[in-house]
């Protein structure tokens, strides 16, 4: 059975965070006189008093979770946060159209970073703020957020941490979940800071500082200009966001161990010496590509080459140059690092490098247990065998995104827009990566999609963000089964 007055409990307690974050951001938006603080301070006023209606009308109803009412919660939360973010949006006249502003906040949310907003420069400070908050919230996850503050929730915490973290890796930092996550939100928090703190002093205001902080650490990608990080034009902040973006992408685990100096545990982990690999291995490719064919001096096209390179990898969305201007080569390397994605445990999207690495060594036994066929021949990553349920489990999840893919693209297509930007919003969103190909190239927003696409794209994002099977097991039978 299902413990629905629980489930509805904690959605009343993520309605009450929702609307404190979004007070949070009064004061700025008094101080530098925005018009949108009257419809801050409304939409903070609706979700604090419509959660607090739900989590009293639920306070005494027992809070053991199962399994099940994870996923509930989990899916339910993250579109319930969806639509509850999306009123400072409407009330404040920066996005005239219910399904745009869900598009933005679940974009938000899920850090994608795909935006119907064609003069971001327009909107308000609040308004500019809060869409940026709603991806460094998104970057850790609301949930992980209600398990580190409320300890209440008791047995409940490991269910909700498992349904928002379903990743191929699920080691813990800490033996008590809530330990866990209170720790994972203090190292994010803390390099938020100092990202806000080196943005400041490579040229940026506290503002634009503060707002590309936000969005760098949780790989989201949203800006506070039209021609994003290129608008700055400095070498510098370039830089600094290429190496936040990299750290945003690696496992918060490996991130732990860097603070407190364990190096040793860091680099004998193989997934981040894979990551790492892969970032530099095509920065050269590219870097090489953009010498010879574009006549691009060296620095230049170092920089160029890194920066796009991590930002897709970590499915940031950032841009300084738009790819598809690249030479064909080029182009085609970006493209394919869609599919890659970040580490596991870490706040970016897509593929994830752990599965990567999990399939190509499957890949590799198999041929030898073809040669050896009475042998015993294990996959083993950091030395230690992956279990044959865990690779089954990888095997699945790579199919069915790419079926996902192919899927969303024919979707799109039939709504009557050409095959390469529907399969490059595809691909954008379900990979949580922001700008994609053809119509969706970092030149151009989705705010000419239709209504229809919007919603299903934002469904793609949620998909990608939960890692499709948190999803997708809610529109199995067998889920909704009494066993």
């Amino acid at each position: 059975m299902f413990n629905f007055k629980a489930i509805l409990h904690i959605i009343g307690i993520l309605l009450i965070l929702n609307g404190f974050f979004m007070a949070s951001i009064l004061p700025i938006s008094w101080y530098t006189n925005s018009t949108d603080f009257n419809a801050l301070l409304f939409s903070s006023g609706i979700s604090i008093n419509f959660g607090m209606v739900i989590w009293w009308l639920t306070r005494k109803v027992k809070k053991e979770l199962s399994k099940r009412d994870g996923y509930i919660i989990v899916t339910l939360g993250w579109l319930v946060m969806g639509a509850s973010g999306s009123l400072p949006f409407l009330l404040s006249g920066s996005i005239d159209s219910m399904t745009s502003a869900f598009f933005e906040t679940m974009s938000g949310y899920t850090t994608t970073g795909a935006s119907i907003i064609e003069n971001i420069e327009s909107l308000p400070t609040g308004i500019m703020l809060w869409r940026s908050t709603t991806q460094w919230i998104g970057g850790m996850g609301i949930i992980v957020l209600t398990v580190a503050i409320l300890p209440l929730l008791g047995v409940g915490g490991m269910e909700l941490f498992a349904a928002e973290s379903p990743g191929p890796a699920s080691t813990k930092i800490h033996s008590k979940i809530t330990d866990t996550a209170k720790r994972l939100w203090v190292i994010y928090v803390f390099i938020t800071a100092i990202e806000v703190i080196f943005l400041k002093f490579a040229g940026m205001s506290w503002l634009d500082a503060l707002n590309h902080s936000f969005t760098t650490i949780s790989t989201g990608g949203f800006s506070t200009r039209n021609a994003s990080i290129a608008a700055f034009n400095s070498p510098l902040i370039e830089y600094i966001i290429t190496g936040f973006m990299m750290i945003g992408g690696i496992n918060f685990t490996i991130i732990y161990f860097l603070c407190k100096l364990s190096f040793k545990k860091a680099i004998e982990n193989e997934e981040f010496r894979v990551y790492l690999g892969i970032i530099f291995s095509f920065v050269l490719l590219i870097c090489f590509t953009l010498i010879m064919t574009m006549d691009k001096f060296t620095e230049e096209a170092f920089r160029l080459s890194i920066f796009q390179v991590t930002s897709i990898v970590t499915t940031t969305g950032f841009a300084t140059s738009n790819y598809a201007a690249w030479t064909p080569f080029a182009y085609m390397l970006i493209v394919f690092l869609m599919f890659v994605g970040g580490s596991a445990g870490s706040t970016a999207g897509g593929v994830k490098v752990a599965r990567h690495l999990i399939i190509l060594k499957n890949a590799y036994a198999e041929f030898k247990r073809l040669l050896h066929p009475r042998g015993i021949i294990p996959v083993r990553i950091n030395n230690q065998t992956v279990d044959s349920k865990n690779v089954y489990n990888v095997l699945a999840f790579f199919f069915i995104y790419l079926l996902t893919f192919i899927l969303g693209a024919l979707v799109i297509s039939a709504f009557g827009y050409d095959i390469v930007t529907s399969a490059g919003a595809s691909i954008a969103c379900l990979g949580n990566i922001g700008p994609g190909f053809g119509g969706v190239d970092p030149s151009h927003s989705f705010a000419f999609f239709s209504d229809g696409v919007q919603v299903f794209l934002s469904f793609l994002m949620l998909l990608g963000r939960l890692e499709l099977f948190t999803v997708l097991i809610l529109m199995t039978p067998a889920f909704w089964n009494n066993v």
